[in-house]
């Protein structure tokens, strides 16, 4: 299945090719025979990696930004509550889709030009969002913001180029905890200002703070980083979204549609056939928009794999602790916290996920990237075994669980985010970090929205309402359905922590380049 013997590195031609392979003992050697190296010389560019790692954050803070306002759509763009939840849809596709493309025209054209890209449609899309008064437009705002969800995997190519050896695997596991951060305190910061002030205003201040980063990712971050150059495959980027688009599109509305429906099921039918259509076509380009010669070899292979379960299991998690949190205190263990008080108690998840994404890199050096992956895998299942003693056992589930084990998810998460980078940069050029990680991003999208179709429908399959005291009627998921979701998340931790130690062994991080 594997064109390539385990351990060996991978060093691009800048075309998209295969030119040559070194195994890690004569790496090593090279670097050994150049002491005073220039990448050991420069100094450490604190500051761009700063403002890196805070234009991720708020890239990671559109994702979380219209969770409390759903429920008040419909009446502010005066529209069918079936038709706002595209205004969260949208964003996830054009993310999908534009995650591999970004990093490739960031390997071929300059990561800092790709990354200023990207900062400007999450400004203009904001602006566009701040300024709706319809769904129409509002979703379109909404899709310009996805183009720039790319950011992360764009951060940490720019890191490779520009940060001393020494330092990389702690900035690149910062830049990775950024979408923690970013998700865990973008919930009660957006709660707050679309409580306290206006929707608009949220909007308004998400486009002020694109801008900003914008202006830091100018003055920091050098634009002479590593580029490959190139033909930009425009076939292959659109194979690319129309296959993500059949697959992407059911995962996200097949509950409303029916899984069993001719539409769900055609456009699923429609993904396998434009799929193996598109990679017989970029296989045979000679500058393919994705090197799937290179994504197809083991170490890449397993790694793109514990990343779509990583992902189910950090979003089955993300579902499931809110809706608990917040259901009313008449149902089976609902908490009754408003959303304010409920994104209170699951943010420091975000501040773990960020001390131990420090902590990693040292991790990832002393233990190898694997043994990490592995490990975030099994403290995020710590918190799913935690959840489920507490639903199922005799002693009831209060909010210091969720806190402890939202705080297990950020920890593993952390540990996770940081070791996947690594593996990547072990066994692809310079030339093809961007794209290598933006395929790998693309993976942990493709692990989230399956976990919300899944975690969704389980949840809505054991829906029941309850009376309270006073009659008010809530309908909740009932014990069951959690048990399951959370038994179907600790699987996918399972799988992330098995297929990591499957991952051959590798000496660091490869430095070579053509």
């Amino acid at each position: 299945m594997y064109d390539e013997p385990d351990g060996l590195v991978t060093r691009s031609t800048g075309t998209g090719g295969v030119s040559g392979e070194e195994t890690p003992d004569a790496v090593e050697s090279s670097l050994e025979s150049r002491p005073d190296s220039h990448e050991d010389e420069k100094p450490h560019p604190r500051a761009a990696v700063v403002v890196l790692c805070l234009a991720g954050i708020v890239v990671a803070v559109m994702q979380t930004i219209i969770v409390p306002l759903i429920p008040e759509l419909p009446t502010l763009l005066n529209a069918e509550p079936s038709n706002t939840t595209w205004a969260i849809t949208i964003t996830l596709l054009v993310a999908a889709v534009a995650t591999p493309i970004g990093g490739r025209i960031g390997d071929m054209y300059g990561k800092r030009r790709a990354i200023l890209g990207s900062l400007g449609f999450v400004a203009l899309g904001s602006v566009v969002c701040a300024l709706a008064t319809s769904l129409p437009l509002f979703i379109l705002g909404r899709g310009l913001q996805g183009l720039g969800f790319g950011i992360v995997a764009l951060g940490i190519s720019v890191m490779r180029d520009i940060v001393p050896p020494r330092h990389l695997g702690t900035a690149v596991g910062t830049m990775s905890a950024s979408l923690g951060i970013g998700g865990a305190l973008g919930l009660p910061i957006a709660a707050a200002i679309a409580q306290h002030v206006s929707w608009h205003a949220l909007f308004w201040v998400c486009g002020l703070t694109a801008a900003l980063a914008a202006l830091g990712v100018l003055l920091t971050v050098p634009s002479n980083t590593v580029t490959a150059g190139g033909r930009f495959d425009a076939i292959g980027a659109l194979g690319l979204g129309a296959f993500l688009m059949c697959l992407l599109l059911p995962l996200s509305k097949g509950a409303s549609w029916g899984w069993g429906s001719p539409l769900t099921l055609g456009l699923l039918g429609g993904f396998v056939v434009l799929l193996a259509l598109w990679a017989v076509i970029e296989l045979r380009r000679d500058n393919p928009l994705i090197d799937l010669r290179i994504l197809r070899t083991r170490p890449l292979f397993l790694t793109n794999l514990a990343s779509i379960a990583t992902g189910f299991a950090f979003y089955a998690m993300q579902l499931i602790p809110i809706q608990l949190l917040m259901a009313p205190t008449f149902t089976p263990d609902g908490l009754g916290y408003d959303m304010v008080h409920a994104s209170l108690i699951l943010a420091p998840s975000g501040l773990v996920m960020f001390a131990m994404s420090n902590v990693s890199g040292r991790m990832n050096a002393a233990l190898g990237a694997r043994v990490s992956l592995a490990l975030g895998g099994v403290v995020i299942g710590i918190g799913y075994l935690i959840f489920i003693v507490g639903v199922a056992g005799p002693w009831g589930i209060s909010w210091i669980h969720m806190l402890v084990l939202s705080c297990c998810i950020g920890a593993g998460l952390g540990i996770a985010y940081s070791a996947m980078p690594a593996l990547i940069m072990q066994v692809v050029s310079v030339e093809q970090t961007g794209e290598s990680n933006g395929v790998n991003a693309l993976m942990r999208i493709i692990g989230t929205s399956t976990a919300s179709a899944v975690v969704g429908m389980l949840l809505t399959w054991s829906m029941t309402s309850f009376t309270g005291p006073d009659g008010a009627a809530a309908a909740v998921p009932t014990t069951d359905g959690y048990l399951w979701a959370s038994v179907i998340g600790l699987g996918a931790c399972a799988v992330a922590a098995l297929v990591a130690f499957a991952i051959p062994a590798h000496k660091g991080i490869t430095e070579t380049s053509v």
